[in-house]
């Protein structure tokens, strides 16, 4: 019985609150605006499976951690009663009674494994679960509804409950995405946006309390038609204002203007404050909320900050100026008795991660590798400077913006790793440094506030060790970088931001950076053929990929014919841009080498060829020089070419 496997993430309202229900009221009365607001899906959420099943079964974990679980037929009488219920798992009940109402479909089976998302937080965790519901059936039974009808199921769904969500609550179904939703009468619209830059959110329960239903209440009066000022003010609020504020956000995302984000949501809570709070002051005074707003400290580390959902006394959001004033907020809002999150919105079609596996034995290298790993011997910069291998790799990645980068290493050299980046010299010994280099120090030290590290317990080859870093990876792109080489450019742009520009340009395919062989050579690499791009000679649509093939295998199939008729011959460079596809087809070759018993090596390559056969790979042609550290010889030739 087929297995489907799901992530469905918790929604943030960045902006736009209340006008999903406002917009509502556009069928009735045609001077109100349609409601427009930016939601977000974030990475915490709900991991689960699902499978076919004759009856409907759920089981999942709740607030404190413990299993429980649910089942009953599938009968539209029975689940519509169960969704009416107040029991944890009526929201599940009330889509699974929209889904057979209105589709032919059996029961399932969904087994939820991991919760991330904290509960009750203004995330929506109860449309996460209606999302994931929707999508459960929608795989298992092939529906083939969009990402839209997943939403709208889901939303059917919880309206079938005692509770009435709002409907940018299902926005998650877009994951961990951006969209502006547009609500006009029952008619929704979501497009999504492009975020320019990375950005750093924070996101913290106030541990006050608020009547959701009295603000919900007290602010549904004002409409369809006001009848005093203050009903003007929210229109107005809700309407015009908002539909300034959401187009300045959307461009501010779109630029990556953290800054210019920060500014329009202290506007937007000033709006807020000023002209819908007064509907219900009894809960939008909101005291804790303006407290934390307001802190100095908080302004150290952020933009700027605003209520979240129906605002009150709930949860508080900023937006921080980089990834360490996030780590800081976030403990910040926790040391003073909060309980903070952070979550980062990833730019559109940006590379922010990269993983360097250094786990190997080297034993090519031994016996220096006894002593020494390969990744620590020394090479000469063309300044004179003596640095490991393993530092030329890190600047690289630093100086491309990467943002985090993962070490796949042993467990007995995990230590020597941790000592070596995260402790700093004694002052004694910085000042013992020659000037020029004494400034290289507090370059080590940033670079080493971005290394995280995942432990390879036991060496299952190469397609194992990469695969160690998928905990940290979410569903992102991920640079992987060989440590083996170091690399140098002919042009202004590295070797890395070649192979990252090449992936953006690729509409995010499979990228891999390529460079010309000799047929003799061909059986020491991965070899690739395709086609150049006839407007961009670098770029290789890439149609076939083999590891290590013979000469014979090479000349008949897999040269590329230049324009003068020749055929050329291209390998791997040592640096890869990896999909999260694959990171699917290195975990199901290790389930099958696992129920085999197969103790076989993993290799990246089959994996890499299954996401070319499914989705397609590209190949870049990169400027630039790659020298090999790895084997003797390659050393010793490194040593003397790389410093001139």
């Amino acid at each position: 019985m087929e297995t489907i496997e799901l992530f469905v993430p918790g929604r943030l309202c960045l902006f736009g609150e209340h006008t999903d229900w406002a917009g509502r009221y556009t069928d009735i009365n045609s001077d109100v605006l349609p409601g427009l607001a930016i939601v977000t899906g974030i990475d915490l959420g709900i991991y689960a499976n699902a499978c076919k099943n004759d009856i409907f079964s759920i089981s999942s974990l709740n607030e404190k951690g413990e299993r429980v679980s649910f089942s009953c037929e599938m009968d539209l009488r029975i689940l519509r009663e169960k969704a009416a219920e107040p029991q944890y798992f009526c929201y599940a009940c009330g889509v699974a009674a929209y889904l057979l109402e209105h589709y032919q479909i059996g029961g399932i089976s969904i087994y939820i494994d991991k919760v991330t998302l904290p509960i009750k937080k203004g995330l929506s965790s109860s449309a996460a679960i209606c999302v994931l519901v929707a999508r459960a059936f929608n795989e298992v039974y092939q529906m083939k509804l969009s990402v839209n009808g997943e939403m709208q199921a889901a939303y059917r769904g919880e309206m079938l409950t005692k509770s009435r969500c709002g409907r940018l609550d299902q926005a998650c179904a877009y994951g961990v995405n951006p969209v502006c939703m547009e609500f006009s009468g029952d008619g929704i619209s979501v497009d999504k946006l492009k975020v320019g830059r990375s950005l750093y959110w924070v996101f913290a329960d106030l541990k006050a309390k608020k009547n959701t239903k009295k603000i919900l209440s007290d602010l549904n009066k004002a409409f369809p038609f006001p009848q005093t000022d203050i009903d003007n003010d929210i229109h107005e609020a809700l309407g015009t204002d908002n539909h300034r504020i959401i187009a300045e956000a959307s461009k501010a995302i779109a630029d990556g203007n953290a800054e210019r984000i920060g500014e329009l949501m202290k506007e937007a809570q000033a709006i807020f404050d000023e002209k819908v709070a007064p509907g219900c002051p009894g809960e939008l005074t909101a005291p804790k909320l303006h407290s934390i707003l307001s802190n100095e400290k908080v302004s150290e580390y952020a933009y700027g900050g605003k209520g979240v959902g129906s605002q009150g006394d709930g949860t508080v959001q900023f937006i921080a100026k980089d990834k360490q004033s996030q780590r800081e907020l976030v403990d910040y809002l926790n040391s003073i008795g909060l309980e903070a999150y952070a979550f980062t919105l990833p730019a559109s079609d940006r590379v922010r991660k990269a993983i360097i596996p250094v786990a190997g034995f080297g034993t090519r290298m031994y016996p220096e590798t006894r002593f020494v790993k390969k990744e620590f011997l020394p090479v000469v910069d063309r300044n004179g400077v003596a640095k490991p291998v393993i530092m030329y790799l890190l600047e690289e990645l630093d100086d491309a913006g990467i943002e985090e980068i993962i070490l796949i290493v042993g467990r007995e050299e995990l230590s020597q790793f941790e000592e070596m980046f995260g402790k700093p010299l004694s002052s004694e010994h910085i000042e013992k440094l020659p000037e020029r280099v004494r400034e290289y120090e507090k370059r080590i030290a940033k670079i080493g506030k971005k290394i995280r590290y995942a432990v390879q317990e036991e060496r299952r080859g190469f397609g194992h060790a990469v695969y160690q870093a998928r905990e940290y990876l979410g569903n992102e792109p991920v640079l992987l970088m060989l440590g083996d080489f170091v690399y140098r450019s002919n042009m202004n742009n590295s070797c890395t931001m070649q192979t990252i520009k090449a992936y953006r340009k690729s509409g995010g395919q499979l990228t891999l950076a390529i460079k010309p062989v000799k047929l003799e050579d061909v059986v020491h690499y991965g070899i690739l053929t395709g086609a150049f791009d006839g407007d961009r000679s670098y770029i290789m649509n890439v149609t076939e990929m083999a590891e290590k093939p013979t000469v014979q295998y090479a000349k008949d199939f897999l040269g590329v014919k230049t324009k003068s008729g020749k055929d050329k011959y291209y390998c791997t460079f040592g640096q890869y841009v990896l999909t999260p596809d694959v990171f699917r087809y290195l975990e199901e070759d290790i389930k099958e080498h696992d129920e085999k018993g197969d103790t076989s090596e993993i290799q990246l390559t089959s994996a890499l060829c299954k996401v070319l056969e499914d989705k397609g790979m590209t190949g870049v042609l990169v400027d630039g020089e790659s020298f090999d550290v790895g084997i003797p010889s390659a050393y010793a030739e490194t040593v003397a070419k790389f410093a001139r």
